[in-house]
């Protein structure tokens, strides 16, 4: 009997951007499917399993979207590689799906028929095609399957209509197994480029004709939303919104959570005896990482809006309206979305960049994109706000509250245009190239594909805390809690602590910001991760402080914290160097240590100097 291992097919989903490509992978791969990086580079890899009718296992890749298979970015260079079976260990794809918005097929044809060049069985999926229907849009299917020389499914991937057409063809090509056809696409001259395109629009015009009933709404939206003026309002009052939401729709199930823990770190003071078990317990697990996975409803808000303007077509809308703006600053256009990305984390923000074709406008939204307000700042700002910023309405309308998130996050706006005027007159000077991009037709969302974005982004941020939090303070409650104080000792054990000793050799040089050594000791691990700080403040806090408890870390910081100290943390993470993770990418996406030792540089030293103007005006003011 043979031992051999049967492989499954590989099939590969290429397409243009925003063409469903990823609700075409989600429809049908489900929930199996997992997110890696591809090997040496830092561009996502999405894979899973697709199971046929006869029970047989097929495995599918979600390629980075693309125009051409002329690679100028390394998300391109990936989908050109992965389609040609040179990425170093992955065999070439059996089968190769070309994923097309039915309403827009102007641009995909060209891709198309570089894909058909590569010489491997394809079958074409045009996506959205109930858009296309109502639209009126006439599609000479038969006709248009033997221009191309390959099979057309026509699918709508948000309400799995389709599917089981295109797998029963996917596995047809894959059982035919028919590789003879050898590749004949090479990398095209300018000339050759323009006969590319002029076939396009030959079979565009043979078999696709004009729409009997044209989107007229999306132009009337477009109208309003990118009108230069009214437009902009509408971004902001969007950003509004959600930075409002963030605080007042996350608060009652963050209420819930955080007396959750309360009630646990009582349960287990009451129920074990005093002791080094009972403070790890307490002070270490629920103060530490309890004090961090409170803040999960506020981030899961965040991101159900970025999923759904993303989802509803609205995000390259923004990116053009922010066009001047960001060009005034030396950043390109296509900048907005990888800064808008690192709203959520700077590491795909910076990922993200590779969709910049200039390497010096790529290197300057890189620089910039760790001072956008993170995901992980949120437990920072929502923490200090709370203990300092009083719940209260202003206007009849506005929460003061979220007023302030507002406020921090236009600071880290602000501050990244200023950083990228700066370093575009300074260290390198040359016009930013012009910024072009098609604008997606509106779609609803899709409630299962929202659902399942927002639970992956959940569970990563709940990982995050088990896998880097919990470590850390474990170290922090280590060195927070030993050797222990001396016999005859009237203060906490913590100020004898090899902490307490790290924290006052440092605190006199922040002495003129007002920080204090239980905040040196936050910052030290926070440098692992920006929300490690909380955490480590709630350690730090409940084994010195006596009338700290579980989740009531902000009552503990009003007491011991003067105003001005707390808008001066405040002043401090709007720009702070946190998260190794983020210069390591920095590292990884330039090839060179010389662009993370800058960045780290250049935001330690704007920190500082944020923190010391708004400490010392606070204390002119009197808040101190």
């Amino acid at each position: 009997m043979s031992d051999t291992v049967i492989r499954p097919a590989r099939v590969a989903l290429v397409g243009n951007p925003n063409s469903g490509k990823t609700a075409l992978f989600n429809a049908l791969t489900g929930a199996r499917q997992k997110v890696a990086n591809y090997a040496g580079v830092t561009v996502e890899r999405k894979e899973g399993l697709l199971t046929t009718a006869d029970g047989r296992s097929i495995s599918v890749l979600d390629l980075p979207g693309t125009y051409s298979l002329r690679a100028r970015s390394p998300d391109e260079v990936v989908t050109r590689d992965a389609v040609l079976g040179k990425l170093a260990g992955e065999t070439a794809p059996d089968v190769l799906v070309a994923v097309a918005d039915a309403t827009n097929l102007r641009l995909v044809l060209r891709l198309i028929l570089e894909l058909k060049a590569v010489g491997r069985p394809m079958v074409l999926a045009l996506n959205m095609y109930d858009i296309a229907q109502r639209q009126g849009l006439r599609i000479d299917l038969e006709g248009l399957a033997r221009e191309l020389g390959c099979p057309i499914v026509t699918t709508v991937a948000t309400r799995k209509r389709g599917i089981e057409d295109l797998v029963a063809q996917v596995d047809a090509l894959a059982r035919a197994g028919d590789l003879s056809a050898k590749s004949t696409w090479r990398e095209p001259d300018a000339g050759e480029i323009r006969q590319a395109h002029r076939e396009a629009q030959r079979i565009l015009k043979a078999h696709v004709r004009p729409p009997e009933r044209p989107d007229t709404l999306t132009g009337k939206i477009d109208s309003v939303l990118l009108h230069p003026v009214a437009g902009l309002a509408i971004l902001l009052a969007v950003l509004f919104l959600m930075f409002q939401a963030v605080f007042t729709w996350a608060k009652p199930v963050q209420d819930l959570i955080d007396q959750a823990f309360q009630a646990l770190g009582g349960l287990v003071a009451h129920t074990l005896p005093p002791g080094l078990l009972t403070s790890f317990l307490t002070d270490g697990v629920i103060s530490g990482v309890g004090s961090v996975l409170v803040f999960l409803p506020q981030i899961l808000v965040l991101f159900l809006f970025i999923i759904l303007l993303e989802d509803l077509g609205y995000m390259a809308r923004a990116a053009f309206l922010m066009d001047r703006i960001m060009g005034g600053a030396g950043l390109h256009g296509r900048a907005f979305i990888p800064l808008l990305s690192s709203f959520a984390c700077a590491i795909p923000g910076i990922m993200a960049t590779r969709v910049i074709d200039n390497k010096r406008d790529r290197l300057t939204t890189i620089l910039v994109a760790p001072l956008m307000t993170c995901s992980a700042r949120i437990p920072v700002y929502t923490l200090i706000i709370s203990a300092f910023i009083p719940s209260r309405t202003v206007l009849g309308v506005m929460n003061l509250q979220g007023l302030v998130m507002f406020g921090l996050y236009g600071a880290g706006i602000l501050s990244a245009l200023g950083v990228s005027f700066v370093t575009r007159r300074f260290l390198w000077r040359g016009a930013v190239e012009p910024f072009l991009m098609e604008l997606p037709t509106y779609k609803a969302p899709d409630a299962e594909n929202v659902a399942r974005s927002l639970f992956l982004r959940g569970k990563i941020f709940v990982t995050r805390a088990g896998t880097i939090i919990f470590p850390m303070m474990i170290l922090v409650w280590f060195f927070s809690s030993f050797p222990g104080a001396p016999a005859g000792a009237k203060d906490p054990a913590i100020n004898y602590s090899i902490a307490g000793h790290i924290g006052r050799f440092i605190q006199p040089a922040f002495a003129p910001v007002g920080f204090n050594w239980q905040m040196i000791v936050a910052l030290i691990p926070g440098f692992a991760a920006r929300e490690v700080a909380v955490a480590a403040l709630g350690t730090v806090y409940a084994l010195g402080a006596g009338d700290a408890q579980p989740g009531m870390l902000a009552t503990t910081l009003a007491h011991h914290w003067s105003i001005a100290t707390g808008l001066a943390f405040l002043a401090w993470y709007v720009f702070s160097p946190q998260c190794a993770s983020t210069f390591g990418v920095i590292k990884r996406e330039t090839n060179s240590w010389r662009w993370p030792v800058i960045a780290f540089g250049y935001m330690l030293a704007l920190a500082y100097i944020a923190a010391l103007i708004v400490y010392q005006i606070a204390r002119a003011a009197g808040l101190g």
